[in-house]
């Protein structure tokens, strides 16, 4: 009995020595996986954690698309923006959900003659709440979202369809954009960078670190898809569509389609609202991210810190890239300071994109 004690004794020491050693290994991997600041943009875009199974999707050849156009005080361009949008053949709905309006942006909207068209009001209750009513009242499989003052391109939906035929699990498929003044004079010069592929798939990991989807003109959505999740966020005043997308991105694919689909118009009123913005304004955004369950269900363990800070290192370079649009360069530099005390290594690729913006890409 000694004996086979003692030998009970050894199997279990091995055991627990064995048990150990596998602890230690987990922890080792766990290390070597958890993501920094500067991992983020290195990092492949399936990286993922276990989690619930996607949004269950009807694959098909749907292509009804609903326009949703909020406005408030557009009269200046909102009768441009509906042409540009009523052009698209594919387009099979136009919504313009006036938002309390004080000039002729309804008196306009009426004055367009077109079946696809329908105006519904809103009171005052801001840009994402006017985009969440007119989903609520779109007929199309698919949802894009036109700010009043841009321009679809000709051919800008057909391109995103061709793109969603090609990605039937896509929830999401989006393009780029150009600028122009308030004149329609073009004044980017992303044409540049017109043969750059942005992610596809699963891109969950990415679109937390930094939102690459600019313009909500861009994107195509599915419409269960965009109802699943609940729309746009109504308490948060800047970067709702950022987090809307991440929300999005933990239920389905995206698929890029590499084109210039979009004028996005910057002119007075909205480099004005633009240029008073500052880091701080967009923290509200990042603190939602990253407390929204539905996002951290899908994200690697242990990541979320991580990309929350390059989040925030994100969103202070988009700010000092405004800050050059608007010959604020005292501020640019204060701002690319508060990225080095962040990140010392995201710092060149931070200045690189700053430089960039002074020449409108």
């Amino acid at each position: 009995m000694r004996v086979s004690s003692a030998g009970n004794r050894g199997c279990d020491r091995q055991r627990c020595r064995r048990g150990r050693q596998a602890l230690v290994n987990r922890s080792l991997k766990a290390s070597r996986n958890l993501i920094t600041a500067e991992d983020v943009l290195e990092l492949p875009a399936a990286s993922r954690a276990a989690a619930p199974a996607r949004f269950p999707l009807q694959v098909g050849s749907a292509s009804s698309v609903s326009v949703v156009i909020p406005a408030k005080n557009a009269a200046a361009y909102v009768g441009e923006t509906l042409a540009s949008a009523l052009a698209q053949r594919e387009v099979t709905e136009v919504i313009v959900v006036d938002d309390g309006s004080t000039d002729d942006t309804s008196a306009i909207v009426r004055g367009v003659r077109d079946p696809r068209l329908r105006l519904i009001h809103n009171d005052s209750a801001g840009v994402s709440a006017a985009r969440n009513l007119g989903a609520r009242q779109a007929s199309g499989e698919w949802l894009l979202f036109l700010d009043a003052d841009d321009l679809l391109r000709p051919g800008a939906v057909a391109a995103l369809l061709s793109a969603a035929r090609g990605a039937p699990r896509a929830v999401l498929v989006y393009g780029d954009y150009n600028t122009i003044d308030g004149e329609g004079r073009q004044i980017g010069r992303r044409e540049l960078l017109k043969g750059r592929r942005k992610p596809s798939g699963d891109v969950l990991v990415r679109l937390t670190a930094g939102n690459f989807i600019v313009n909500g003109g861009v994107v195509l959505t599915r419409a269960e898809a965009f109802r699943a999740i609940g729309g746009f966020d109504v308490s948060l005043r800047y970067c709702e569509d950022w987090h809307c997308w991440c929300r999005l991105a933990a239920i389905g694919e995206f698929e890029f389609a590499p084109k210039l689909l979009l004028d996005y118009r910057l002119h007075t009123a909205n480099t004005m609202n633009a240029a008073v913005r500052t880091p701080q304004d967009f923290l509200p955004a990042v603190a939602r991210v990253f407390d929204d369950g539905l996002i951290l269900a899908r994200l690697p363990e242990g990541a979320a810190r991580g990309l929350r800070q390059a989040a925030e290192i994100h969103l202070v370079t988009y700010s000092a890239m405004q800050a050059v649009r608007f010959g604020r360069y005292r501020e640019a530099l204060a701002y690319l300071a508060m990225v080095g005390r962040r990140s010392f290594k995201s710092l060149p690729r931070s200045a690189i994109r700053v430089a960039l913006a002074g020449f409108g890409i």
